[in-house]
């Protein structure tokens, strides 16, 4: 329904700070179009691609294509959906956007902003496996019902090692975790073999995770860019 999956877009006051954080990490860079007038970039690695946007601070925005995005308009508003903002016309770029329950951005837009990455799916970044989109929610029922009205399909995961409820898509998985935390904001999930040694190897390029005591029970790790999104990294079960 919501179209393809093409970035978790970001604001990042310094892209040349995030562009390198990201590239340290293992993300390879992807040519971007001029689509925008504010300074853009996109990293990926090969399963999430994520746009570092330099321009007014806007929260994390989960950004989908919708080819002939004005005729399917009234679908979404037929479902109770109330858009932020519509910026529709023959001189602008078309897109729309609105809030899930817990004020998480979606967009909508016509046409995707950046070349597909040639990089492969099966490759991975030093942070591990990316596995999902993590989401705060306030009430797992309410969120559950929001993204299964987008098409997702959503279980109860409250025996992994951080419980939440997965919902899952054909582009892209989302997590709907305990606004407790971690992560206390949008951010990314990925899993990882060997928890210390990935600890270990990130330490060596001057990458300090945060671990505190629960971190430790659950076998997991938070780093945090420069632009302050959340990169929660998990023990593989």
């Amino acid at each position: 329904m919501l179209g393809r999956f093409l970035e978790f877009s970001l604001t990042a006051p310094d892209i040349q700070a995030s562009l390198d954080f990201y590239c340290k990490l293992g993300f390879s860079e992807a040519q971007v179009g001029e689509t925008w007038a504010h300074p853009y970039a996109v990293v990926t690695d090969g399963r999430i691609c994520l746009g570092l946007h330099q321009q007014e601070e806007t929260e994390p925005t989960l950004t989908f294509v919708k080819p002939g995005l004005l005729k399917h308009l009234e679908v979404f508003e037929s479902r109770g959906i109330e858009f932020e903002y519509r910026r529709l016309g023959n001189d602008v770029f078309n897109e729309v956007a609105w809030k899930d329950p817990d004020g998480h951005l979606l967009r909508l837009i016509e046409a995707r902003t950046f070349s597909p990455s040639k990089r492969s799916g099966t490759e991975t970044s030093r942070c591990g496996y990316f596995t999902e989109l993590a989401l705060p929610c306030a009430d797992a029922a309410t969120g559950k019902t929001f993204w299964e009205n987008l098409g997702f399909v959503a279980m109860e995961e409250f025996d992994d090692r951080l419980p939440h409820v997965s919902c899952t898509s054909d582009f892209i998985d989302l997590g709907l975790y305990p606004p407790s935390g971690p992560p206390r904001s949008a951010g990314l999930r990925f899993e990882v073999d060997d928890i210390d040694t990935t600890l270990k190897s990130l330490a060596d390029l001057g990458i300090s995770p945060r671990r505190d005591a629960a971190a430790r029970a659950s076998r997991s790790a938070l780093l945090t860019a420069p632009e302050g999104t959340p990169l929660l990294l998990v023990a593989a079960s």
